[in-house]
């Protein structure tokens, strides 16, 4: 940390000073791209970043530091450097209405699909063109909860590293394989190839998912955009499309929900 001059306390970084112009560019995919770092913003983030990730700085407000003591210790053991900065800078660097000032800066996590696919994957979900932050860090959430070897984030996908996805993970990403492939077809081969079985999440599917039994199977679930669902060309790739059942009005399902249904119904079959 930067010293006040005369009174031995942290200098405050302003939100005009270059640590904190330059953090903030790591709100856009551009500048998290040209970097290769990104921002976790929040307690449980940066708990889970320092524990499981790579941090290079420390934004914090002192009362966010005086709130958490033992994060700001553990920083600043790892070697990450410490900058305290004033409510202002916070507000520069969040992209919450209510900032908790307290931002890593951290390396990317993502890893080649080859590495995400390595050592016989059981359970793994790809997320083919999915637009929401919050959906797509919602599913992380849920395939970390549901013990999947890995999320792969596959074609138009959003970014892993998006600010809402990050906090909708709530560490989660920290904590699995997570790659990104352009091409969805060749993600699916490539789960293929490791020896997962590919399903489709459909709603239009003839077979449902109460109905499925070779759900025990290594299986690769394939989850579609929010509006689209999956494409036929896609659809036509899986090994078999699997609806979710509704037994109410409801026209359809959350996606995060209907990925949750489905991770977890490979899940539980494989542990019984």
């Amino acid at each position: 940390m930067n010293q006040r001059p005369g009174d031995g306390l942290p200098a405050l970084s302003g939100h005009k000073t270059p640590r904190v112009v330059a953090a903030r560019r790591l709100t856009s995919r551009s500048g998290r791209t040209e970097a290769g770092r990104f921002l976790a913003e929040g307690a449980q983030a940066v708990r889970e970043a320092l524990a499981y990730g790579t941090v290079h700085e420390l934004f914090a407000t002192e009362a966010a530091a005086d709130k958490h003591p033992e994060l700001v210790a553990r920083a600043a053991e790892s070697g990450a450097r410490i900058s305290s900065i004033t409510q202002r800078a916070a507000e520069m660097l969040s992209e919450t209405v209510s900032p908790q000032g307290l931002v890593a800066v951290c390396e990317l996590v993502d890893v080649p699909l080859a590495d995400a696919l390595s050592g016989s994957p059981r359970l793994v979900a790809v997320l083919a063109g999915i637009a929401d932050p919050g959906n797509a860090g919602t599913v992380l959430r849920v395939a970390d909860a549901a013990g999947a070897d890995a999320v792969i984030f596959a074609g138009d996908t959003v970014d892993p590293h998006n600010g809402k996805c990050v906090r909708a993970s709530t560490g989660s990403l920290f904590h699995l394989p997570v790659a990104r492939e352009r091409d969805v077809a060749k993600a699916i081969e490539a789960c293929r190839a490791a020896g997962l079985r590919v399903f489709a999440a459909d709603g239009y599917a003839e077979a449902g998912l109460e109905s499925a039994d070779d759900l025990a199977a290594p299986s690769a679930w394939v989850l579609g955009n929010e509006a689209h669902g999956l494409s036929a060309d896609l659809l036509a790739l899986a090994d078999r499309g699997i609806r979710v059942p509704i037994y109410g009005k409801a026209e359809s399902l959350n996606l995060a929900t209907a990925a949750s249904l489905c991770l977890y119904a490979s899940a539980m079959a494989a542990h019984r």
